[in-house]
């Protein structure tokens, strides 16, 4: 059980709908199951992570224009993948990379992945967002800091990832003060390596800390060397029948 440092105002009792966002399967080309996965009735999604070459690439990919076709066409959210690389990346290279992911993709949004955390960063990072949703009307933008920043984050985008790790420091996370004062559908929660005897214990601490979007993963980063987000996890029928509407067979 995660020690809290606040005391949440949801529970489970409440309206709390828990939703998937993935972070980014793997190229369709590798990964196919995946993504046609993502098409079935039923699944309960809020969005999709599309990272096509750690960004939008040099030109269109004709796999992830499909993809994200028939993500689109069953009324998913897909959302462009941009490298915040913690406030090193410049304002100019992520502007120009969602040009990109919106005229190829039409993307409805973005993820502002390794999203700095500083107070200090916050004025750079409305900026950004700010131009993000000039360029693209209604965009959904979801900052992934992995981590709690500064609470000024909160007001400047739509989502904020405040957990990006693995399952042994997540079932012992604590939850920041200020997070009561915003409701679940603010936070994001992505864990890897989840047992799945382990499932239901997850689900109760994103409940408890005020996540209403997840994703949880038995795949590990094996010490830093794979991506845990590329591939489906063993359970998804699993998870998706205790978050969803039942549709696993």
């Amino acid at each position: 059980m995660p020690h809290l440092t606040s005391t949440k105002t949801y529970s489970p009792s409440t309206a709390f709908r828990t939703v998937f966002g993935i972070p980014g399967y793997a190229h369709p080309l590798v990964a196919p199951t995946e993504w046609s996965e993502l098409t079935r009735p039923g699944t309960p999604l809020h969005w999709v992570v599309l990272n096509v070459a750690d960004g939008p690439g040099s030109r269109p990919d004709p796999h992830c224009l499909e993809a994200a076709g028939r993500l689109r066409n069953a009324g998913v959210r897909v959302l462009g993948h941009l490298d915040a690389t913690f406030g090193a990346r410049t304002f100019g290279e992520m502007i120009s990379d969602a040009h990109r992911y919106i005229d190829w993709y039409r993307v409805d949004g973005f993820l502002l992945d390794r999203c700095p955390t500083e107070r200090t960063s916050l004025p750079g990072i409305r900026r950004t967002v700010t131009t993000l949703r000039a360029v693209r009307d209604d965009a959904h933008i979801v900052l992934g800091h992995g981590t709690h920043p500064y609470p000024g984050y909160a007001e400047a985008a739509d989502q904020l990832v405040t957990f990006s790790g693995p399952w042994n420091d997540y079932r012992w996370s604590q939850v920041a003060e200020w997070t009561a004062d915003y409701p679940p559908d603010r936070f994001c929660h992505f864990v890897h390596g989840v047992p799945g005897p382990h499932l239901d214990e997850a689900l109760r601490i994103a409940r408890w800390q005020g996540a209403s979007t997840i994703y949880f993963t038995d795949r590990t980063d094996r010490g830093g060397r794979t991506d845990p987000w590329e591939t489906m996890p063993g359970y998804w029928d699993d998870i998706v029948s205790r978050i969803g509407t039942g549709v696993s067979e």
